[in-house]
């Protein structure tokens, strides 16, 4: 079935983009995660998980769209988008970037923030960093799921050892969803940031919502973005969003809720 669509001008050039007027009701749903600061004694106390899902059928004419965007502002069409790459020469781009994500109806963003990871006491709880790290992926995929659709979850990689975890991640959601077939949840599968481009939006975000609560201030292209997005989303970025909230979803997580 055909989509009716508009035409969005983007960036300082005036590229057209096609855009869907409506979402496209496909059931098969693909969702990419990535995450930031997630060490356990890093220079950072906050750390953020987060993830960005669309329509399956529509992933490559969004990673099609991205990459107008992109090559619209003389970028290469395989330069990553990265949350460390903002600059004020590249402001107008990353804004362009946040544009297109609102105004695109199909692609969706949640993220969890762990405020200071300090304060965990993992001994309380008979586990360690690794483990408790594979729960937070939980805690912000369970709210995304929906039985009545079909997912496939891709996550960037994290080292070559942790794909016992993910397979073990893969069954506790579906059990979560008494999913015991593994038809609504079909994989959870590792790949490389850098290919993805969706996956490059997920990092793009989390790692402004990283740079809130970390009460970071040193670059004004950053701030700059920060606001954009905050007015986009017309939230708080700070703070706990309402669990329905559909476009940016955002949970402020402590230790005493888990």
């Amino acid at each position: 079935m055909r989509r009716n669509s508009q035409k969005i001008y983007l960036g300082t050039e005036g590229n057209m983009i096609r855009i869907s007027l409506e979402a496209r009701m496909d059931s098969v749903i693909n969702v990419y995660c990535d995450e930031s600061c997630h060490l356990e004694h890093d220079s950072s106390p906050a750390m953020v998980l987060g993830a960005t899902w669309c329509p399956s059928a529509d992933y490559y004419e969004i990673s099609k769209n991205l990459r107008s965007i992109k090559m619209s502002h003389g970028l290469s069409r395989d330069f990553e988008i990265k949350w460390t790459k903002v600059s004020p020469a590249k402001l107008q781009f990353y804004i362009d970037l946040v544009d297109y994500f609102f105004d695109d109806p199909r692609l969706h963003f949640r993220a969890v923030v762990i405020p200071d990871k300090s304060i965990l006491n993992h001994e309380s709880f008979k586990q360690n960093h690794d483990t408790w790290y594979y729960k937070m992926w939980f805690v912000l995929l369970k709210q995304i799921l929906d039985p009545k659709s079909f997912y496939k979850i891709y996550l960037d990689i994290k080292d070559t050892r942790s794909q016992r975890k993910i397979k073990y991640l893969h069954e506790v959601l579906c059990n979560d969803k008494y999913d015991f077939d593994k038809k609504i949840i079909r994989l959870v599968q590792q790949v490389r940031s850098h290919e993805v481009e969706i996956m490059q939006i997920t990092d793009l975000f989390i790692g402004a919502i990283g740079y809130v609560h970390r009460r970071l201030s040193g670059s004004d292209a950053k701030l700059a973005l920060i606001k954009r997005i905050g007015e986009r989303a017309d939230l708080n970025l700070s703070r706990t969003t309402l669990p329905r909230e559909d476009k940016v979803n955002l949970l402020i997580w402590h230790p005493r809720e888990w």
